[in-house]
């Protein structure tokens, strides 16, 4: 799913895209796609593109009050259309289209489908409301350096209503780069670690931000290629050279390098045992070996 730096670039280029122009008309391209019933997209006609800027992971259109906003969930991206089009593309989700300018395509890809996009009147937040402040913000520094909330670290990165804009991508280079178990509670964790993990927030996010700005056009099909751990299972840890591990979930997994970040141990049928490699005994064990698959 992109997540804040891919989502932050692709404001900032669609900005320079159709910035400053008339808003001419959104074309709905899958029944299910539009989040409100009113105000209607026609309102918007007319008006001028202020800003297109970001709150999480939610493209925001300012049309000086009224606001568009896009989510591109897991499969949403974005083709800059020049010149515009007028086809029906598959999985097309909404065009829109401003004088002068090229169209802006939201399309999906795989079968699901959760890429929406909400028209909000002025002093509307629609579902902006329901999020948590952004991971340069002080409020969430406090949070971070303050706050006893027994949830694993990693949940609470993903969580939205906590923290707005990371998603399991970031959240596991982040704690890997902090050091950091992805099954510590933030509760547990001692001021050292608590400064660690507010540090790699930044760092991470600000160098991927780094790597989005380099893209042109819209968000291709394929991001998330710049990770440093996450989706690298099996391959060596970036710090020190061990292999990473995964924990897979039905929704997601989670990557992370027992040497770095959980003293040498795995998470294995809930809960932590010796690192092994596939096939390999444990000895406290010695009937029971590490299943190849998967993990």
């Amino acid at each position: 799913m992109p997540e804040l730096p891919e989502i932050q670039a692709l404001a900032e280029r669609l900005e320079a895209v159709a910035g400053g122009a008339a808003f001419v008309r959104a074309e709905s391209l899958q029944f299910s796609s539009l989040k409100t019933f009113a105000p209607k997209a026609e309102t918007l006609v007319g008006r001028t593109l202020e800003h297109v800027g970001r709150r999480g992971k939610y493209l925001v259109f300012d049309l000086g009050g009224p606001r568009l906003l896009v989510h591109l969930s897991q499969g949403g991206r974005v083709d800059v259309e020049d010149p515009p089009k007028v086809t029906r593309p598959k999985g097309g989700v909404v065009r829109l289209v401003f004088d002068g300018c090229p169209s802006i395509l939201v399309k999906e890809f795989g079968r699901e489908r959760k890429a929406g996009w909400w028209v909000l009147a002025e002093g509307d937040d629609g579902p902006l409301a329901a999020l948590g402040p952004e991971p340069d913000s002080e409020a969430f520094a406090g949070f971070v350096l303050r706050g006893e909330d027994t949830r694993r670290v990693h949940t609470i990165l993903r969580d939205q209503r906590t923290v707005a804009g990371i998603g399991r991508g970031y959240a596991d280079d982040i704690l890997h780069r902090a050091r950091l178990s992805p099954y510590a509670s933030l509760g547990s964790l001692d001021g050292e670690q608590r400064r660690a993990l507010l540090v790699a927030v930044r760092e991470v996010l600000a160098e991927a931000l780094e790597v989005e700005r380099r893209r042109t056009g819209g968000l291709p099909t394929k991001i998330g290629d710049h990770f440093s751990v996450h989706g690298r299972y099996g391959t060596p840890c970036p710090r020190c050279g061990g292999d990473l591990r995964r924990v897979s979930y039905e929704s997601h997994e989670v990557t992370y390098c027992p040497a770095c970040q959980t003293g040498g141990h795995r998470w294995y049928s809930g809960r932590w045992t010796a690192d092994l490699r596939p096939g390999e005994p444990d000895h406290r064990n010695p009937k029971r070996r590490r299943a190849g698959a998967g993990r």
